[in-house]
């Protein structure tokens, strides 16, 4: 048959028990004719417990040494998935991501991969057999460690999919996608199908299913995508190309605690400081996300932008070149509630709608920011489970 590329996230791998269960699976597929190439996350929370005990060490881990260390966790699932599959007489390797050549462009933390050598791969597949990959890490042009950030091992799985010109599995613990998630609004519907745009909004503004580097890269190479939970018969989602002759205005919500906004007041209206100000947020690795400026007056301005929690310590010391302390403020009671669809490119009064909802219920927008597709509004955090109640209700999802 063909080439397929699976991917466990770490709830999959957590036991010795869940690995058995996956090797029997990988196994069954195996037998059924296809060439597996299975990529791993590390067992359960390790990468969080291995980051815990560098921050023991130092309250800023050496980058580069911190990248070696959360690459480890990877690296010991891969090698006992492999040791359960050859306890069950099938002939399986462990490869971590040097062995493999995954090159990166050296940033550590959030490595992108610039190519995979298929040799070493193209060579076990024919061999027959089962491959694992260490997911999550790279290597640089300088055989430095790099580890590739946030949803990590999807990218390698999808970036592996694409090189060897396969099908790609992403199996985690839950069944598919869902319009809303279901652990906010208990009644949200599981997905069939979702386009890669749609996932790729979602994912990159707080849906945790997939990471929209990932989506990205699968949309780029035409790789479509199933998602289904482990070791389960239940239907997932594929993300793919999706043809209707019509689609819903909505079709799915996301929601994010994860990012703070910061405000810089009364700065001088200078584009060329704008201009400098962004990028050396930008040469940082720093994503922002929603941008809010007002009218110039009297020569200044004030700007606010988005960016995730974590990053606000460096980000402040960007700023400091730019502004004085007292003009920098940030606010943490911030939610980014969002809807996606593809349905908004034709249909008129989502905005009107959704706005007269968030009156109605008393709900406070702080700052907005739109496309095609999407409506992102950053809102009180204590509005969130209300504010998803009334659009998911109102719009059927």
């Amino acid at each position: 048959m063909g080439i397929v590329v699976q991917k466990y996230g770490g709830s999959s791998v957590a036991t010795v028990e869940k690995i058995t269960n996956i090797a029997k699976r990988v196994i069954e597929r195996k037998e059924a004719g296809d060439s597996m190439i299975v990529v791993v996350s590390a067992m359960g929370k390790t990468t969080d417990g291995l980051i815990s005990l560098a921050k023991s060490i130092s309250d800023k881990p050496n980058k580069r040494e911190l990248d070696a260390l959360i690459a480890t966790g990877e690296m010991v699932s891969s090698s006992l998935l492999s040791m359960a599959i050859n306890n069950m007489g099938h002939d399986a390797i462990s490869l971590n991501a040097y062995q493999i050549s995954i090159q990166t462009d050296g940033t550590y933390g959030k490595s992108l991969i610039q190519n995979i050598e298929d040799r070493v791969l193209n060579k076990y597949i024919d061999q027959g057999k089962i491959i694992i990959v260490a997911g999550f890490q790279g290597i640089s042009d300088d055989n430095e460690i790099t580890t590739l950030g946030r949803g990590g091992s999807d990218t390698t799985a999808v970036a592996i999919a694409a090189k060897m010109e396969g099908v790609c599995e992403i199996y985690t613990d839950v069944d598919g996608i869902y319009t809303v998630d279901p652990r906010i609004f208990s009644d949200a519907k599981k997905l069939d199908e979702i386009s890669y745009e749609e996932m790729v909004e979602l994912s990159s503004l707080g849906a945790k299913v997939m990471h929209s580097r990932s989506v990205e890269l699968a949309q780029k190479y035409n790789i479509p995508i199933y998602v289904g939970e482990s070791c389960s018969d239940k239907k997932g989602t594929y993300i793919r190309e999706v043809n209707k002759m019509e689609n819903k205005p909505i079709t799915g919500i996301a929601v994010s605690d994860a990012d703070v906004s910061i405000t810089l007041e009364d700065i001088n209206y200078d584009i060329n400081m704008l201009s400098d100000i962004f990028e050396s947020i930008a040469n940082k690795k720093i994503n922002i996300d929603m941008i809010s400026q007002t009218a110039p007056s009297n020569g200044k301005v004030s700007l606010s932008f988005t960016i995730p929690e974590d990053e606000i310590d460096e980000c402040i010391n960007i700023l400091g070149g730019f502004a004085e302390e007292k003009n920098i403020t940030v606010d943490r009671d911030i939610t980014k509630f969002s809807v996606v669809g593809i349905g908004m490119k034709t249909t008129s009064g989502v905005a009107s709608k959704i706005f007269r909802l968030f009156k109605e219920n008393n709900i406070q927008v702080k700052m907005i920011t739109t496309s095609e597709i999407k409506i992102t509004c950053a809102i009180k955090r204590e509005d969130k489970g209300e504010a998803v109640n009334v659009i998911a209700r109102e719009f059927n999802l």
